[in-house]
């Protein structure tokens, strides 16, 4: 496996292109496959969840996505599903698919009606720069933004020639499954569409439901994964092996980016829980530790108070005994560990511990000792900005 260039235009028979005005844009990809689709858990679910989650259900299968930012077109009631009828209606006519083969994805601002003739304005314009060079998968992922601050794309290709090439938008309402994210992913395997939904929900289980920003669940996430099948390999046992380990990688780095580009974030957080009896258990403390205003809060404000991931740990419910815990922090080239076995390993001068939370990546490890099960959540810290930019966010 080795990482390519390209984003979702890596990928055979995929072409793309964004445009972006201001806080609003509008995004198009035309690729045709058999796909599958993961989606929010709120309850308050948006209209182009509900149209794209119908689609995957029935048919799954994807011809075209459209999707637009600035407006979530969500709680927006029965005008709403009929606006993003609309979206797709307006994309089939112009590409000449099947209207039931298109999904459609929103992010920005809950509770106001989309403007559709601004969407159409500016579906022209994306309709006529197509395309599947590198620009045009980058064209794609900047539409999608909203408050975040890099465009985020990967794409990779197996040993086996397989490519699989991905583009997502997250920064912020971020947590615990996805967050207000978006992410549309692509690969050139000859799988079907039941395979595609097995491997997406593992990966996405092992990747996006790890990233923790704010702990807010948004009502529009989404990931659908396409296969155009014009590679024409039809992988192995053992090649879907890779498969799977591929796109649990591929995710893994966007979902890095994700908490990299966390609203208002200065540093990257990593929390490993290793030595779990269960792996339930190491993804509760992990997301606890991630999740934590307080080691957040502490993580930005350069604060060697270690006892909060305890802390966090401890309130998780995940199954631990303090007496067996270890912890660590790891930044740059520096380690320093604190607890062993239950036992405060901490130097009286903590300026080691200091120094590494003066890192732009902390890697926090807390050792259960109590099995064999792992899992890492990522995060980032709590500044001041944060809170500057979600009381702007309308105006």
């Amino acid at each position: 496996m080795k990482q390519i260039e390209g984003g979702i235009c890596a990928v055979r028979g995929v072409s793309a292109n964004g445009v972006k005005a201001g806080k609003t844009g509008i995004m198009v990809i035309l690729a045709e496959g058999p796909a599958a689709g993961v989606f929010t858990k709120n309850k308050v679910v948006a209209a182009p969840v509900i149209l794209s989650k119908g689609v995957i259900d029935t048919k799954h299968w994807l011809s075209a996505v459209i999707a637009n930012s600035g407006n979530a077109n969500a709680f927006t009631g029965d005008d709403g599903f009929l606006d993003a009828m609309e979206m797709a209606s307006m994309l089939a006519e112009n590409l000449d698919v099947d209207v039931d083969t298109v999904a459609v994805a929103s992010t920005g601002i809950i509770g106001k009606r989309l403007d559709v003739s601004e969407i159409r304005k500016n579906l022209r314009k994306a309709i006529k720069g197509l395309g599947n060079s590198p620009e045009c998968s980058k064209a794609a992922a900047k539409a999608i933004m909203t408050t975040d601050r890099a465009i985020k794309e990967s794409a990779i290709e197996l040993d086996c020639g397989i490519r699989i090439g991905a583009i997502a938008k997250g920064s912020g309402m971020i947590e615990p499954n996805m967050g207000t994210m978006l992410c549309f992913a692509y690969t050139d395997a000859k799988v079907p569409a039941d395979v595609l939904d097995a491997a997406l929900k593992i990966a996405v289980q092992k990747t996006f439901n790890m990233v923790v920003v704010d702990g807010d669940t948004s009502t529009n996430d989404m990931v659908l994964l396409t296969s155009t099948c014009k590679s024409g390999i039809k992988p192995s046992m053992s090649c879907l092996d890779d498969f799977q380990e591929s796109l649990i990688y591929l995710f893994t780095d966007l979902a890095k980016k994700i908490a990299m580009d966390g609203e208002g974030a200065t540093k990257f957080i990593e929390a490993r829980v290793v030595g779990a009896k269960k792996y339930e258990d190491a993804k509760l403390a992990a997301k606890a530790i991630v999740r934590s205003p307080l080691v957040k809060s502490a993580v930005f404000g350069k604060d060697p108070n270690w006892g909060r991931v305890v802390a966090a740990a401890g309130y998780s419910g995940a199954e631990l005994e303090q007496e067996r815990l270890s912890l660590s922090f790891s930044g740059g080239e520096e380690k320093i560990e604190l607890v062993k076995f239950g036992e405060i390993f901490e130097p009286s001068d903590l300026t080691l511990l200091k120094r590494i939370m003066e890192n732009d990546e902390i890697v926090i490890t807390l050792n259960l000792n109590a099995g064999k099960e792992n899992a890492i959540a990522w995060g980032c810290d709590l500044s001041y900005n944060y809170v500057r930019i979600n009381a702007e966010y309308t105006t």
